[in-house]
């Protein structure tokens, strides 16, 4: 794991997540128009972290390969893809308010950490990889090395399972609460 600054603002990051989750439960105010537009842009961004968390060995190997040859931080774009969805889906400009406030909040932070930490452990590759490579929003064609590539058998070990059944849960949530 880099450093431990980064390990507690991570392990801050999740918790409040959760928090921002129930408490966007509690005001959404879903409407069917909503919950599919959401779902379809929740379930895109759930598709890229799968494709992701396919190609990254966290902190043994530096991935470039798959989605990490359009951006160098795959998995919180598709997090914020799948927050922006959720967002649509339940119908209210507090709720995007709270999503906007949560990454602004802690993914720069997370975003620099990291990218201090994979310069210091991969020097010269991580620096051609930085060249060539946006930190966050994608580039449209592959850039820079691509020398990762896909394993469902990463996928499991990094447990991308749990935001792959936490998306579907919480969608079936906002459902019921737009029955409300």
């Amino acid at each position: 794991m880099p450093g431990p600054s980064r390990f507690r603002l991570s392990r801050v990051r999740v918790a409040v997540g959760w928090a921002a989750g129930l408490l966007v439960l509690a005001i959404a105010r879903p409407r069917p128009e909503t919950l599919l537009a959401g779902v379809a842009l929740g379930a895109l961004g759930e598709a890229i972290r799968l494709w992701a968390s396919g190609h990254i060995a966290k902190t043994e190997a530096l991935a470039t390969g798959g989605p990490y040859a359009h951006t160098r931080n795959p998995l919180y774009f598709g997090s914020l893809l799948l927050a922006v969805g959720l967002a649509v889906a339940a119908s209210s400009p507090l709720v995007v308010g709270l999503v906007v406030a949560y990454f602004a909040a802690f993914y720069p932070a997370v975003i620099r950490e990291e990218a201090d930490f994979l310069r210091q452990k991969f020097g010269a590759d991580y620096a051609a990889w930085e060249r060539e490579v946006p930190a966050f929003f994608p580039r449209l064609t592959p850039g820079g090395p691509r020398s990762s590539r896909f394993s469902w058998a990463q996928v499991a070990k990094n447990k991308e399972w749990r935001t792959a059944i936490a998306l579907p849960l919480f969608v079936l949530a906002l459902w019921l609460r737009s029955r409300l």
